[in-house]
């Protein structure tokens, strides 16, 4: 019998049948098919396939929909682009149970400050969106706690000091900014963002010289280095970053005066990236040094592949480069990650760090993992038509 590990809720699935940990045969031999055949992407039919099968096992498997907090929001945040993908009922029935069993609030109260209890707020606007007549009780709590952080932003704005923050707060103040039609939410937004990228009186997270980021100021030249005496450059907390930009972009208006940098900071980030990804699709754990903890890793390598079929479908990056970057990577998941039962494996777990959960297998999950591959196959299907 093979034991499967939950790692955001602690819970454990037991599944017979020791099922091997890669993709059904049809997928594979096809995705092997069109590696061979020089990196092109699958149609979009197929891509549904597993993002569903993918989808259905999360929700067979958890039956309780979790917690408010940042891993099983980021979920949900996958799940509700599914859903407009599909149109799948189950999918938003299945997200508003969640959000109702937890009356739409954050984690924390509408006084938090902290990113990762807005994230919740990403599907809260979402199923906002998906009524008729829009309930103002379902973002309520969010738009406090947002409003009064875009209400202080003379005063303080230091509050995104680690970069997944970027993913978890940036989107929820881009849409509310749009839903309010008010531009304060956005400039507000974009103070908190140059304090994380640059910081006042001292160096930020963006790393001008590798074009990524780093994870917090632990991290930053003089601390934290591995073990070959390399920088730290979290795979994952990249991937925040990329997660970023692509979802505030998809809100912003194309003539929106910060959106000039937005999308050079995000097409900054996949041009590292595209210089770095593994010949097997994935992304190593330290993007600054492979023998750091080597081996496949999920969730950095879905949000990277999020980002990079967004890029691609609105042509800030150039096909001819980055088309093979994300065949590449959807080859990756499709092969190695995605079990024949839809199961996703080698997600890092929670953490702060690339040692965060050592060693990542086969069987190693997150909610937050199954969001990012929803979401960057959502964008994969999109691009492809």
């Amino acid at each position: 019998m093979e034991r499967r590990h939950f790692l955001a809720t602690g819970s454990v699935l037991a599944v017979e049948g020791g099922l091997s940990p890669f993709a059904a045969g049809g997928d594979r031999a096809a995705a092997a098919d069109r590696a061979d055949a020089g990196g092109g992407l699958p149609p979009r039919a197929e891509i549904v396939a597993v993002l569903r099968r993918v989808a259905d096992h999360w929700i067979g498997a958890h039956t309780d929909p979790g917690d408010n907090k940042w891993a099983r929001a980021t979920f949900f945040s996958g799940l509700l682009a599914l859903h407009r993908l599909t149109g799948e009922p189950r999918y938003a029935a299945y997200a508003r149970g969640w959000a109702e069993k937890h009356s739409y609030g954050l984690n924390d109260g509408v006084t938090t400050r902290h990113a990762d209890n807005q994230c919740a707020g990403q599907a809260y606007l979402d199923l906002y969106g998906l009524d008729r007549a829009p309930d103002e009780a379902k973002i309520a709590a969010l738009d406090a706690s947002v409003r009064a952080m875009v209400d202080s932003v003379a005063v303080k704005h230091d509050d995104w000091w680690w970069d997944d923050a970027l993913h978890m707060a940036m989107p929820p103040f881009a849409r509310l900014g749009a839903v309010r039609g008010d531009a304060a939410y956005a400039e507000a937004m974009h103070t908190f963002y140059l304090h994380t990228r640059n910081a006042e009186g001292g160096p930020g997270l963006f790393d001008g010289a590798s074009g990524l980021w780093y994870r917090d100021k632990r991290f930053l030249p003089g601390g934290i280095v591995s073990p070959d005496g390399k920088p730290v450059l979290w795979s994952r907390g990249n991937g925040w970053v990329a997660g970023a930009h692509t979802k505030v972009l998809a809100v912003l208006p194309a003539d929106h005066r910060h959106v000039p940098a937005y999308r050079a900071a995000l097409t900054t980030e996949l041009r590292a990236l595209r210089r770095i990804q593994r010949p097997d699709g994935f992304w190593n754990v330290n993007l600054a040094d492979p023998a750091h903890l080597p081996g496949p890793e999920t969730s950095g390598t879905v949000f990277f592949l999020h980002a990079t079929a967004y890029a691609l479908r609105t042509e800030l990056v150039p096909a001819r480069l980055f088309r093979p970057v994300a065949a590449r990577a959807w080859h990756a998941l499709v092969t190695h990650a995605v079990h024949p039962d839809g199961f996703l494996g080698h997600v890092q777990p929670e953490g702060d760090r690339p040692e965060s959960g050592q060693p990542v297998g086969p069987d190693s999950t997150a909610d937050f993992g199954v969001g990012g591959f929803l979401l960057a196959g959502t964008e994969l299907a999109a691009l492809v038509g």
